[in-house]
């Protein structure tokens, strides 16, 4: 395969590595961003998902630029609004101003999802077009962990550490955009879709530097064969059902294991069994996502798309099943922990809280000690009933925090260490599995004249169920038992294995212009 199709493909692929940026950045926010606008769990709700609802946007009509202006007038395109977005969101000054700035960042992750993973499968050979489609993964899960990263290292920074979370995003989106500039256009967009039979026949001479002229001329007439979109009927028939079907559904388990709650809540979901290493650990998740995730690609071509499943479904309904036993199990401990440490860090705010911000700091401490005081009421907490001396000041509060912290923690024993353990197990599994396949396969199902609004389909659904899923995740961990959330994932992650059994095709190594005849889809 010649470096420059590799170059291609990474440079493409780049827009994942903005997209899991932008996705994770914000878990390192919220909790600051709730306090400073006092949101309600609704509204935070509403604030954390207003970029998926973007997202949702951007994937319904991400297949317009794609195939009306091409794929790398499109991936510039998506440059554009990630450089927007970033710095708009960091120099919000509410939180109205803040989701519109969100919502606009999540427009261009939508896009990406359509153009890149469709641009890297129409350059790439299909002996390689797993490993380089998924490339688009691995850049997501590097994303994420140098989110996670930058969280951690940003901080300290004071009360405007979050502004400098969002807005760091900036400047790998100017170097994205810049070199998109490089790139050729899809081969294939260029014959089937402009009919400039010429320009896909110099792209494809790049692409097969070996093949002969014969080759690369019945290269370019197999593609301008195939039909266009006035034969065989529109998007909407029975006989796309089968890509139809297996498009959605993918996208719907996928989000259905909860793994954007997961990255877009880690901090507060390790909180939760009383962890104060929460930004810390969550680093821990990019990291476990991003050895896993070099996994999944060197098996994609190997083992196949359906194995790879399969091996993923398993390990979600593991992972996801000990952690709601661990959250069940250890639930009385667990949650004078978290109400400890709520108290502890509500303490610390409201002592560095100016003047402005201090009756709202003091209002979140009174709710916190009244939180924990009833979580220590609970003989099976194993904490020593807590009570505040009225008028105590915010140290004074935080002693009797620490001193319940420690107790909680010793009655939860390995508790909060098999969650932990459970989380990252459950980030291989998803790296292996639907994290390494669900971008190429979509990508590969859909016949030509109908590849962009497939994917768009596809990545339309995953933002729809990702977008439902963050905002009703803060109602869903106030309402009810954190276990009860993980078994809701898990018992979703059984249906995903049978889905999988029964009605996954395997796509590995098969030539797009074949993958009609295999699905049934041909004319």
């Amino acid at each position: 395969m010649p470096g420059r199709v590799f170059l291609w493909s990474l440079v493409s692929a780049l827009a994942g590595f903005l997209f899991g940026f932008d996705t994770v950045v914000i878990s390192g926010a919220e909790k600051t961003i709730q306090a400073l606008w006092d949101l309600s769990p609704a509204l935070h709700g509403l604030a954390m998902g207003a970029a998926l609802w973007g997202t949702v946007l951007g994937a319904v009509l991400g297949g317009w630029p794609t195939d009306r202006l091409g794929r790398k007038r499109t991936l510039l395109l998506i440059g554009g609004l990630f450089v927007v977005g970033s710095v708009w969101s960091a120099v919000a000054d509410g939180v109205y101003s803040f989701m519109a700035a969100r919502f606009l960042g999540g427009v261009g992750i939508g896009v990406s999802t359509v153009a890149a993973p469709l641009y890297i499968a129409e350059i790439a050979p299909p002996d390689r077009r797993g490993r380089l489609a998924g490339m688009f993964q691995f850049n997501i899960v590097s994303g994420i962990l140098v989110a996670f990263l930058s969280n951690y290292l940003l901080a300290g920074l004071g009360e405007g550490a979050w502004r400098w979370m969002l807005g760091v995003m900036a400047v790998p989106s100017v170097v994205y955009t810049a070199a998109c500039l490089a790139i050729p256009e899809s081969p294939r967009w260029l014959i089937a879709r402009r009919g400039d039979r010429a320009a896909g026949a110099a792209v494809l001479r790049l692409v097969y530097p070996t093949a002969t002229p014969a080759e690369i001329d019945a290269k370019v007439s197999e593609i301008a064969a195939q039909p266009g979109e006035s034969s065989g009927g529109g998007f909407w028939t029975r006989r796309l059902r089968t890509p139809i079907l297996l498009a959605f559904l993918i996208a719907f388990f996928n989000q259905l294991s909860g793994i954007n709650a997961v990255l877009y809540f880690a901090p507060r979901i390790f909180g939760l069994t009383g962890s104060e290493n929460a930004l810390a650990q969550s680093v821990g998740i990019g990291v476990t996502n991003l050895v896993f995730t070099f996994v999944g690609l060197y098996l994609i071509d190997r083992l196949g798309r359906r194995t790879l499943l399969v091996v993923g479904s398993v390990g979600y309904i593991l992972s996801l099943g000990l952690c709601a036993a661990a959250f069940f199990h250890w639930a009385p401990p667990f949650r004078a922990a978290a109400a400890a440490v709520d108290v502890k860090a509500a303490a610390a705010a409201l002592a560095d809280a100016n003047p402005a911000r201090a009756e709202q700091a003091a209002r979140q401490l009174d709710a916190a000690k009244a939180a924990l005081t009833a979580a220590s009421a609970d003989p099976s907490a194993g904490v020593a009933p807590v009570r505040f001396s009225p008028g105590a000041s915010p140290a004074d509060a935080a002693r009797v925090a620490d001193a319940a912290l420690r107790e909680a923690s010793a009655a939860a024993g390995s508790g909060g260490l098999l969650v932990l353990v459970c989380v990252f197990a459950f980030i291989a599994a998803h790296a292996v599995g639907q994290g390494a396949v669900i971008w190429v396969f979509i990508s590969e199902i859909f016949p030509t004249r109908h590849r962009a609004s497939g994917q768009a389909l596809g990545s339309a659904t995953h933002w729809v169920f990702a977008a439902l899923l963050t905002t009703v995740f803060p109602v869903m961990i106030a309402a009810l038992a954190p276990g009860t959330v993980f078994a809701f994932f898990c018992g979703m992650m059984v249906l995903q294995l049978l889905w999988v059994r029964l009605m996954v095709v395997e796509t590995k190594g098969v030539p797009l212009e074949e993958m009609e005849r295999k699905l049934g889809t041909d004319p």
